[in-house]
């Protein structure tokens, strides 16, 4: 059985689609009322489907997780660090914005510029930590490529370095692109020292640009180190060892800034990975009580019966203040619905996350990860 998959070389990897029964948590009932809410027309009958699509990343070592301001990500990038880390693996989760968002997810001492484990995984996994910091990154360039660990403390000293990258703000999405690179690239005895590593990237309005700025560098500097430097990243970021993957909401413009970010992503030869639905509800009704409550159908009998059975006064204005929330209940389903079908025409991958709550603590962050190990991130 086929389904409509971009056949674009840089949408990776494909899913892979198998016909058999369908699994536990999918709501393909829901999809088949939903669609008749929307329809505002006879409630047809609920849509069924036995397709079963698996997905998952191996051979990537590089996930980017970018999203929308307030979708999540830096959580669900902690999340997918754990599911990544199960099984005895040794992941490095970083961070390039400066913000210590990891520190207090895992609930630690800020973190300084070096690797520090945070966290255990499931099955005697570890995942580590790294906030980057331009400079020191940049220091590290000097003394890689030039041998000037002692020039450029001095010129740290003298504010040279602050200097450098505040005049030219491409240089400092260089030399984070560039320290990430270099973690996932890190070889011991042969060896590499992490099985994956997980950046918490720029939001979604700006992650084409910060990816890519390595090869406007590489366009610019003609030959030596820099250019070098420059193209191994890019031969990086944009191979089947990179997945760049979407956090969302169920909203209007977390959606279409997916949508634009994951076209601009593929027409820049990035590897767009995973849709990520994030902070998802499950409808209150029932697929038939969600057409009903659609329109204004619902039993108001049965519902004067539930209010007495939980001791609650039947009076008709609470009766219609109930039927007018259930309405609303259902028109924001159907909406949802309509932004999940939106997101399906990318033909990526699509894990959806809960809606926790609770305030997120390690707890959480290991529920999610379960989660996405469930429906093959991990």
């Amino acid at each position: 059985m086929e389904t409509n998959v971009r056949s674009d070389a840089y949408f990776f990897p494909q899913p892979r689609v198998y016909a058999g029964e369908e699994p536990a948590g999918s709501r393909p009932t829901l999809r088949g009322a939903v669609r008749a809410v929307r329809s505002a027309g006879t409630p047809r009958a609920p849509e069924t489907s036995t397709l079963v699509v698996v997905r998952d990343f191996d051979g990537v070592g590089l996930h980017v997780v970018t999203g929308k301001g307030g979708t999540g990500k830096t959580t669900v990038a902690a999340a997918l660090a754990l599911a990544l880390a199960a099984g005895g693996r040794r992941v490095l989760l970083t961070e390039v914005e400066g913000r210590q968002g990891l520190a207090q997810l895992f609930d630690v001492a800020p973190l300084p510029y070096e690797e520090r484990r945070v966290a255990l995984a499931r099955e005697g996994g570890a995942v580590y930590a790294l906030a980057i910091d331009p400079e020191e990154a940049l220091l590290e360039y000097l003394e890689l490529f030039y041998n000037l660990k002692r020039a450029g403390r001095t010129l740290k000293r003298f504010g040279a370095i602050d200097f450098i990258t505040t005049i030219a703000p491409g240089t400092r999405d260089v030399l984070l692109t560039g320290k990430v690179k270099e973690a996932a690239s890190r070889r011991v005895d042969g060896r590499k020292v992490y099985d994956a590593v997980v950046m918490d990237a720029p939001p979604t309005g700006r992650i084409a640009r910060f990816l890519n700025v390595n090869s406007e560098v590489a366009g610019l500097a003609r030959m030596g180190p820099i250019r070098s430097q420059a193209e191994s990243v890019m031969r990086l970021l944009r191979s089947p060892a990179t997945a760049v993957h979407l956090v969302t909401l169920l909203e209007e413009m977390p959606v279409q800034e997916t949508m634009d970010g994951a076209a601009e992503l593929a027409r820049l030869r990035l590897p767009v990975g995973a849709v990520i639905v994030n902070r998802m509800r499950e409808p209150l009704l029932e697929p038939a009580e969600l057409i009903r409550a659609a329109q204004r159908t619902l039993d108001r009998t049965e519902i004067e019966k539930g209010l007495a059975y939980a001791g609650i006064p039947t009076g008709r204005q609470t009766v219609d203040a109930l039927l007018a929330e259930a309405g609303d209940h259902a028109h924001r389903v159907a909406l949802e619905e309509a932004e999940r079908d939106e997101l399906a025409t990318l033909g990526r991958p699509t894990y959806e996350l809960p809606l926790l709550t609770e305030s997120m603590d390690l707890g959480g962050l290991y529920r999610l990860a379960d989660l996405l190990r469930d429906q093959g991130a991990g």
